[in-house]
């Protein structure tokens, strides 16, 4: 207990969690980030990495001394960076200073906001988010292809190594398990679902009103199938390529929808009712200074921004004809449904309980692999000298004959002999019994000595 809690102290953070479990060496699994469930929108969009920046985050979080794998998840709802540390405090203090550089948030101010997970707590996160069990939207889809693409920049952008590596390779399978075998992911609704119900929820009948969608990606995509399904008719799509909204606008034939090119946003921002916003912009697109001088007096708007960072500037509720929603504003909208979906939760985290489990059962394998491959090495260096000596006796043209067969003989008895001592070894879930055995081959073989962190 007392190595915990001067950990605890240490480290600036409010909701870290240490776990004893014993690890093959010294490294340690964390994560570190920040989500919906402790956080704004305001300070989530500051520590926001969009898709071009991950690369150079990878590359700065990899080059600190006690990083020896990364990979970043960043989302409208969280921000998590997932590390395999050699020495855990100065690793979590070295992303901890990241952070604060990337957003320029003080870090008296943004600890608050911060959680750290080490180990078991770590994985089961990741498998929780994967499966949609940490989302807003309790069971939603999309997290699950997030935190694929997190998986593939992290092996693209050399930051995911072997350990990350199988951690993400089972959230992502548990993930699509969780979807399969429990109703979860049944009737789930989406930000962008639970954005149009807020919508619905300011109005009497969504056909009489004039509806702008800007941006063309998946997430308006959903906002048009969602518009749609509750009687939206009068809806238009305004995106940098028309072409790219051209092609969202013909997946819908049973309403009219307009397209137009991002030069004409204010135009038909203002000749509408309702806007949505849903792009990748870094900045705000919409602000107040833009608003007055589109939009009259006598007209009213409501917007409805599902990004992060935000669309919408915060000095557009300082007008008194637009309403402005944000991300935050649908908690209200997804808490009416999450209750019926807590029981489904529960058997989720039954599937995640064993996953958990298989790695680390996997984990604990890495113990054993210096004292498997030294075995290998050095039964490898005997067989190929009793072959030698072998087939010397034999003479020279019986050796050419038959060494190819009498090589796959000896190495498959060498194979036979080795596969059940290594299963078992690998195996072992106690602990000590497991380290008595590899210390015991050591022994017996004459294998160079385990590494003291063994």
């Amino acid at each position: 207990m007392g190595r915990r809690r001067a950990i605890a102290d240490q480290l600036p953070i409010t909701n870290c969690q240490l776990h004893n479990h014993p690890l093959p060496s010294i490294m340690n699994i964390a994560v570190i980030g920040l989500s919906h469930k402790n956080a704004a929108v305001e300070i989530r969009e500051k520590l926001s990495i969009p898709e071009p920046e991950i690369e150079g985050a990878i590359a700065c979080v990899s080059g600190y001394p006690h990083v020896e794998e990364v990979a970043i998840l960043s989302t409208c709802n969280r921000l998590e960076i997932y590390l395999v540390a050699s020495e855990t405090e100065p690793c979590i203090r070295e992303v901890m200073q990241f952070l604060c550089d990337k957003s320029g948030v003080a870090l008296a101010e943004l600890r608050s906001h911060l959680f750290v997970l080490l180990h078991q707590d770590a994985i089961t996160h990741l498998m929780r988010v994967a499966s949609g069990l940490e989302s807003l939207v309790l069971g939603e889809g999309q997290i699950l292809s997030q935190v694929k693409t997190t998986h593939k920049w992290g092996q693209r952008y050399k930051g995911v190594g072997r350990i990350l590596n199988q951690l993400f390779k089972q959230s992502i399978s548990i993930g699509k398990r969780v979807r399969t075998e429990t109703n979860i992911g049944t009737g789930a609704v989406s930000i962008s679902s639970a954005a149009v119900e807020l919508a619905q929820m300011q109005v009497e009948n969504l056909a009489d009103y004039r509806i702008s969608i800007v941006g063309a990606g998946k997430m308006s995509r959903l906002l048009v199938q969602h518009l749609i399904s509750k009687g939206a008719q009068q809806i238009n799509i305004i995106n940098r390529s028309t072409d790219r909204a051209e092609e969202l606008a013909k997946k819908f034939d049973t309403v009219p929808i307009q397209v137009h090119p991002l030069t004409e946003m204010m135009s038909v921002v203002a000749a509408s009712d309702m806007v949505f916003t849903s792009t990748g912009a870094t900045e705000p697109i919409l602000d107040r200074a833009k608003l007055e001088g589109a939009i009259d007096g006598n007209s009213s708007l409501m917007l409805f921004d599902i990004s992060v960072p935000r669309n919408v500037a915060a000095d557009v509720s300082e007008m008194d004809n637009v309403r402005s929603f944000n991300v935050d504003d649908l908690k209200a909208v997804v808490a009416q449904n999450h209750e019926t979906r807590r029981q489904m939760a529960m058997e989720a985290q039954l599937l995640i309980e064993a996953e958990v489990d298989a790695f680390e059962q996997w984990w604990r394998s890495l113990e054993t692999v210096p004292t498997i491959s030294c075995l290998r090495k050095k039964i490898e260096s005997i067989r190929e000298q009793e072959l030698e000596k072998a087939l010397s006796r034999l003479g020279t043209e019986f050796a050419d004959k038959h060494q190819e067969t009498i090589e796959a003989l000896t190495r498959g008895i060498v194979n036979k002999i080795l596969h059940d001592p290594m299963v078992q070894l690998r195996a072992q879930q106690d602990i000590e019994a497991r380290r008595r055995a590899m210390h015991t081959l050591h022994q017996l073989f004459d294998l160079d000595p385990i590494p003291q962190n063994q």
